[in-house]
């Protein structure tokens, strides 16, 4: 059983009967207790009146997977066994992140039939989103009160990562292409693969000179070659405390997602097979053995429920799980966020030392308004806080230069550009036939 807000005006208005009966001399207790006694009565019959809200079969139809900051259209459908039509307030049991909309649902159910009502959702946070029950308020003809019941259905989504980043993809598949000899454009550089001869060109590699055809053609003769195929590209996303750090709309672990999608993207159309794996001081996740079509969505699908943990990650142990994945010449690419030297020590000492068939880069999300508040001089607070940001930044580069040192590939941006920067990067290897 219910009240609703119509009972609270109902016995407002006792005040006009009360007014009206006191001045003809009746007693006020004797009014008051007659003008409740009327509301109650009344209340008794519309609940009595009210449709059951037990007497309903209840349904969902829902999406299984969703991405976050995009529509998702689910729907409750109700069907009404009871004798009496129900005038009903539907409630769904979603999250906050879930985005759905705070106020209840209406629905009037005929007796005998069935009713759906849409309920639109719009995630705003990975991982999975449920709802364990519907609550159903049935009320009465005159609205003062009703019956209620909790139906429990549940709902579940999962949210994957939104991969914002997938709108740069297009002019990187084009620049693909073009290294691999799909378009007009010749590319410059190393390969396996040898490819086709054409004429030198002032600042292409000497080394690639074929002298037999340069002695037939009476000019001097490039071998061109093919970048190379079936290469190992590694993704080491660091799941630790540092990736809960907030930079821009997200966390800096969310920048490693868009990064990633976006390389494997590129990576699987370039032939190559990619490996992913989020780690902290356990596997978090692990892809692995997917090429083709299906690595994204299991990506995706793998990466949704992981969230930064507050520990610090064991990066002998990140290391030493990469080296489980694949044992073949490889491209590593560890995404984390080391900008204090204090902390990256750990990081630093497990460092793998590359080779000519390994190349290791590290990515980073910068945060913009650190740069802003060290540019800052209008008052003493803002100068405190430009010298507090100048030694994050130099931190930072204290960092990526011990990186450099290691023989590794130091990558800093802000989340929009990270990604870009490292598929530019991967491509770059390729030109280079360094992967």
């Amino acid at each position: 059983m219910f009240i609703s807000g119509r009972l609270a005006v109902a016995l407002g208005l006792g005040v006009i009967p009360l007014v009206a009966f006191t001045a003809a001399g009746l007693p006020v207790w004797a009014v008051l207790g007659g003008w409740l006694l009327l509301c109650g009565i009344l209340l008794a019959v519309d609940i009595t009146m009210a449709a059951s809200a037990r007497t309903v079969t209840v349904t969902r139809q829902l999406p299984s997977r969703a991405r976050m900051g995009e529509p998702v259209s689910t729907s409750i459908a109700i069907h009404n066994h009871g004798a009496r039509a129900m005038s009903a307030l539907l409630r769904d049991a979603w999250q906050p992140t879930a985005g759905a909309s705070p106020a209840r649902m209406r629905a009037t159910i005929p007796a005998g039939e069935r009713r759906r009502v849409e309920v639109p959702l719009l995630p705003r946070r990975r991982g999975e989103l449920v709802s364990e029950f519907v609550f159903i308020r049935s009320r009465g003809p005159l609205g003062l009160g009703g019956r209620q019941a909790r139906h429990d259905v549940r709902g579940a989504i999962r949210v994957l990562p939104a991969f914002a980043s997938r709108k740069h993809l297009p002019s990187r598949l084009a620049r693909l292409r073009e290294l691999d000899g799909n378009t007009s454009i010749q590319v410059r550089g190393q390969g396996t693969e040898f490819d086709s001869l054409r004429e030198y060109v002032r600042g292409d590699d000497v080394r690639s000179i074929d002298w037999r055809a340069t002695a037939r053609a009476g000019t001097t003769m490039l071998r061109t070659w093919r970048p190379e195929r079936d290469r190992h590209v590694v993704i080491l996303i660091d799941t630790g405390r540092t990736a809960a750090a907030r930079v821009g709309d997200g966390t800096r672990l969310d920048a490693a997602l868009e990064a990633s999608l976006l390389l494997a993207a590129l990576a699987t159309r370039a032939g190559d097979h990619v490996h992913l794996l989020l780690y902290d001081r356990v596997v978090r996740a692990r892809v692995t053995g997917i090429d083709g079509a299906g690595l994204l969505p299991a990506m995706t699908d793998a990466m949704a429920p992981v969230h930064a943990r507050l520990v610090d990650t064991d990066w002998s142990g990140a290391f030493a799980a990469i080296r489980t994945l694949t044992t073949r010449p490889s491209l590593v690419v560890v995404l984390t966020a080391q900008d204090a030297a204090e902390s990256a020590r750990g990081f630093l000492g497990a460092f793998p030392t590359p080779s000519r068939a390994t190349t290791v880069l590290v990515g980073s999300v910068t945060d913009d308004a650190v740069g802003d508040l060290a540019k800052r001089r209008g008052s003493r607070e803002e100068i405190y806080l430009a010298a507090a940001a100048e030694r994050t930044l130099r931190d930072a580069e204290n960092v990526a230069d011990a990186v450099r040192r290691a023989g590794g590939e130091a990558i800093t941006a802000d989340p929009d550009a990270l990604p870009p920067k490292i598929a530019d990067r991967y491509l770059d290897l390729k030109a280079a036939g360094r992967l």
